[in-house]
Formats: structure tokens, sequence, C-alpha cells
């Protein structure tokens, strides 16, 4: 097995037996092989929807490092990333990502990413009632930090 991999699954395996969240755990390394973060899914101990183990992992990275910008890292992740994480991921510029179990294998115990997938879809578009308002308000913001040449990330 591979190490980082094994230490994912050592993280996803501390969450479950301390009631923290899913079977879920991840790492992020540097190129040379140096463990930057690792951590599990903290949902349940957290209360937060968005406490996924790859997502736990990236705020533990950027915070070490002091940075948004996780361009030449890579992830070890127990499971294949949900829409969120992905997302997050490509946030981050994380290129590289390692996974073990599938979507298809979370989805089996009742992880409901295929939702998620499907809305992307333009399926189950009752999921979300999602509708733009008071655009003519808000639009000054995106142009004073365009204006003003802010951080683009």
């Amino acid at each position: 097995m591979n190490e980082y991999m094994k230490i994912a699954k050592e993280c996803a395996e501390h969450g479950v037996s301390h009631n923290e969240g899913g079977p879920f755990g991840a790492v992020i390394t540097d190129k040379e092989g140096n463990i930057i973060a690792k951590g599990n899914n903290m949902v349940l101990a957290n209360n937060d929807p968005t406490a996924h183990a790859e997502v736990t992992v990236i705020r533990k990275a950027c915070e070490k490092l002091g940075t948004y910008d996780l361009s030449g890292y890579i992830l070890y992740t127990s499971c294949e990333p949900c829409p969120m994480c992905l997302s997050a991921i490509i946030w981050a510029n994380i290129k590289e990502v390692y996974y073990a179990c599938t979507k298809d294998d979370a989805g089996k115990i009742g992880f409901r990413d295929d939702i998620i997938y499907e809305y992307l879809e333009g399926k189950n578009m009752d999921l979300i009632n999602l509708k733009q308002i008071d655009r003519d308000e808000c639009i000054n913001l995106f142009e004073e930090y365009e204006k003003n040449n802010k951080t683009i990330y």
C-alpha cells in the first residue's frame, strides 16, 4: 500500500472511531514526500457539512504554509473527491490527486454525491432554489475589486 494512502486510511479510521465523521481521510505532501497536512472528515465533530477530509487538509496546509495556492503539492485521499472537494482541490491549484475508494463505493453506503453530480448535469434541478436578484446593487463590488487590481485566485 502507498505510504501516504496508508496514512489517509489511518486518518479515516481515526475519524470513524472517534465519531468525528465519515470514513474519509486525506494527506497533502510536497513533491519530496514531506507531509504538509493530514486529517479526516470532521463533519460530525464540527457540525460543519463542509468539513470533508480534503477540505480539512487543504485548510490545514494553507494555514501552515501561509498561502491559498497549493500548486506543486500532492493530495492523497481515501475516497474519490465529491463535487465540493473537487472544487476545493481545483481552487487550491492542486494538480495531482490519488484516491482509493470511488464515489460509487461511497454511494453504496449512503453518501449522496450522486445527487450533486446529477444536478451539475442539469438533472434534479429542484434540489435547490437558485435565483439571481439585486445584481445592479452588488456589481459595483466587482468593479471596484477589478479597478483596484486586487488579487485574483
